[in-house]
């Protein structure tokens, strides 16, 4: 004799929305055998109810608090975003004790603790695979696989929009722009790209990872954050000649100082990464997310990192979990905040810089440069000169490309404002990090 049904609701019929509707009614007796139980969808939660939405009208209802308070639903799936009001409805089924699975990157990351203490207080579960890279298993790998380990550092492309944009710039050398339209065209760009673009989608994601990775609560406001706006097609071409790529990464760093004093570092920015390392061929709009724990090791996780399908995935993993736990009085992982490390200022991470910059193409140009690096104790690794001409092809300065070894960003940070004072500096054309190598 089968259990008693569990009741979805499912908040939200996007694209994620819909196939995770397909895939319940579609794959009902394989779910009922995996979980134990029927699962019985109660309701839709939509901002108009109409009769095109491919679902029976019947299940439809703008009433989302109405949904997510019905006695015969167990759990809520949330796919509705932004923070509000996924917030309001995610806390309202928590506190009338129903299980939550939502892929709410945004919310996650800047409400994990209010949403981990009202399942905490309704001893229900919150889960959200799906809100860091689609399909892509990383939370719970973190969560469950790692438990007894400790990580040491996570590092990922998990950005779709950006990685097809900066994947298209190395292999056709265009423009951010020709690149970003062509994004756009095909699909993989917003209407309006902010989000992505400037690294906020990123570094919520970020932020998730290492409040998972190193116990301790990490919000968005707490990543460092930079865009891939400034990347340039001649960055590129420089990049190729260092054997490298360039790739937008969330960074999640556990630092331990000489003292032994322990601190986590999130940050987000557009890095050189050597042709070598496991990222840098990671193309178009996958994601891939690289875990480095002191007992396992190195581990990477690759693939889809958006879409309806493959995000729905995730979610339909989840909520596999919250049924089953339902159906056998078990929970899921709670939040884990125990450690409550600090958070590292930017300025304080050390890592290697590739600067570039258009000086005077003069006698004594490059120890006037090569002076600044050393006086503010960055030291450097290779130097690249080569002279530039106008559009008529006469002579005008020089371009000088600078790769330093390992140093603070606040040391970097003093040379650069410092080189741009110099009168033999004409532009600081670009500064970017390079990721992968320890030398």
């Amino acid at each position: 004799m089968s259990e008693k049904p569990i009741g979805v609701a499912v908040l939200g019929l996007g694209n994620v929305g819909t196939e995770v509707v397909r895939i319940i009614e579609e794959s009902a007796a394989d779910l009922e055998a995996r979980i134990g139980a029927p699962l019985q969808l109660r309701g839709i939660g939509v901002r108009r109810v109409a009769k095109d939405r491919g679902v029976p009208e019947e299940l439809l209802t703008d009433d989302i608090e109405k949904l997510v308070s019905r006695d015969d639903v167990d759990i809520v799936v949330e796919l509705m975003g932004p923070v509000e009001p996924a917030r309001k409805a995610i806390m309202a089924a928590l506190e009338r004790g129903k299980s939550v699975v939502t892929a709410n990157k945004a919310l996650m990351a800047q409400s994990t603790g209010e949403l981990a203490q009202a399942a905490e207080k309704a001893r229900v579960d919150l889960y959200f695979e799906a809100a860091v890279a689609g399909a892509i298993p990383v939370i719970r790998p973190l969560t469950q696989s790692l438990a007894g380990d400790s990580v040491v550092r996570v590092a990922g492309i998990v950005n779709g929009t950006t990685n097809y944009i900066l994947s298209a710039m190395n292999d056709t050398g265009a423009s951010y722009e020709s690149a970003l339209a062509d994004a756009s065209a095909l699909g993989y760009a917003e209407a309006d790209p902010t989000a992505d673009v400037e690294g906020y989608d990123a570094a919520a994601k970020a932020a998730i990872l290492a409040s998972i990775a190193f116990h301790t609560r990490v919000t968005a406001d707490d990543v460092y954050r930079e865009g891939i706006t400034k990347v340039s097609a001649e960055d590129f071409a420089s990049a190729k000649a260092l054997g490298c790529n360039i790739k937008l990464l969330a960074i999640c760093e556990r630092l331990v100082s000489g003292k032994g004093k322990h601190r986590v570092s999130a940050r987000v920015y557009p890095a050189l990464v050597p042709l070598d390392h496991p990222l840098a061929s990671v193309n178009g709009a996958f994601n891939a997310v690289v875990v480095e724990a002191e007992a396992a090791g190195r581990l990477m996780f690759y693939g889809q990192g958006a879409g309806g399908a493959p995000t729905a995935s995730a979610v339909m993993g989840d909520l596999v979990m919250a049924a089953r736990n339902r159906v056998q009085g078990g929970r899921g992982p709670r939040e884990s905040k125990y450690a409550k490390l600090p958070i590292a200022s930017i300025g304080a991470i050390p890592t290697r810089y590739y600067v570039n910059m258009n000086v005077k193409d003069q006698p004594g140009v490059l120890s006037a440069v090569a002076a600044e690096f050393s006086r503010h104790e960055v030291s450097i690794a290779e130097v690249r000169q080569e002279g530039m001409t106008d559009p008529e092809g006469e002579p005008c300065g020089a371009r000088i490309v600078v790769v330093t070894h390992r140093a603070t960003d606040a040391a970097l940070s003093d040379t650069v404002k410092a080189l741009a004072e110099l009168d033999v500096v004409q532009d600081i054309n670009s500064v970017l990090r390079m990721e992968g190598s320890d030398s």
